[in-house]
């Protein structure tokens, strides 16, 4: 029997975005059209986190043609704007409406007030609601910037924001371990349960950092939903590098394929959705792992040689 079936619970696996130059240079398949690269991907998962938000609301066309080019089915989930997630943002990366009534500093970075997160969610929203009426909206993934720390900042200040998204799934991604040191774990735990929030959990170094929150927490906040996301485990990387794919540059064995896939199945036992995101952009790692880690869950898949294999 599979493992799938085996549980009550689905369990989801994709990469963190389907366009990083490393995937299109050694995943893809030589001189594929841009356009063709959503469709393509969707023949080897049934999700994908969308990183582009984070930098810019999508286009309402562009979003019904990812739903075009995907099948029934298939589940996007989606990263809520920098300027949401408290991210340090210039003014040229919000919304071109936006952009004349915010606030900014002396180096065009936008103060984030309540009136500029409330367009902000509802530009979003505009959006999000495509793949929504589809079937093909997944989970909001809100990633705090490190720099929202418990030294200087309060859970409170999300309450609106986590409030006007109510009506959707919401998984909260913590960087700054602070947050989940002692005392303070409860307290956090117990906010996003209160807001219906899944804590998002890691696969990271076993290195106690800041910015590196603890790979053993296995903690599920909302009952619907455990979402899982893989960084690597090169602490040196993770703390130095100074591009995504050089932070998050790490090859999973296949043992340590196994390691998350059972953990995933013990996730399965207590939520009733598990998504697993393989954010080790680096070269073709993500897709390589998540196609290893559906092999070990015992979902279909068809079986794909490493472009680096073949040459």
């Amino acid at each position: 029997m599979k493992e799938e079936s085996a549980s009550k619970s689905k369990i989801l696996v994709g990469t963190a975005s389907w366009s990083d130059p490393g995937f299109v240079e050694h995943w893809y398949p030589k001189k594929m059209p841009a356009g063709d690269r959503l469709y393509w991907y969707a023949q080897h998962f049934d999700m994908v986190e969308v990183n582009s938000t984070f930098y810019a609301v999508p286009d309402a066309r562009m979003v019904e043609r990812w739903c075009r080019s995907t099948p029934d089915g298939f589940i996007f989930d989606v990263k809520l704007h920098q300027l949401l997630s408290r991210h340090s943002t210039n003014l040229k990366l919000l919304p071109p409406a936006l952009q004349r009534g915010a606030q900014v500093d002396s180096k065009s970075r936008v103060k984030l007030t309540p009136e500029i997160e409330r367009a902000m969610i509802e530009q979003f929203r505009n959006s999000i609601e495509v793949l929504r009426a589809s079937g093909k909206l997944g989970v909001l993934l809100l990633q705090l910037s490190p720099a929202f720390s418990p030294k200087i900042h309060q859970l409170s200040e999300l309450d609106d924001l986590l409030g006007a998204l109510g009506g959707y799934r919401i998984a909260v991604e913590l960087r700054n371990r602070n947050w989940v040191e002692g005392e303070q774990l409860d307290v956090t735990l117990d906010f996003l349960r209160a807001h219906s929030a899944a804590f998002v959990l890691v696969d990271a170094p076993a290195e106690k950092h800041f910015t590196i929150m603890p790979p053993d927490l296995n903690e599920i906040t909302n009952r619907e939903l455990a979402y899982l996301r893989l960084h690597g485990r090169d602490a040196r990387a993770y703390t130095t590098g100074k591009t995504v794919a050089a932070r998050f540059n790490y090859d999973y064995s296949d043992s340590e394929i196994e390691e998350v896939a059972q953990r995933a199945r013990t996730l399965a036992r207590e939520a009733g959705e598990v998504h697993v995101v393989f954010n080790n952009n680096a070269l073709d790692y993500a897709p390589h792992a998540a196609s290893r880690m559906r092999a070990a869950l015992g979902q279909m898949i068809a079986d794909r040689s490493r472009q680096s294999e073949l040459f």
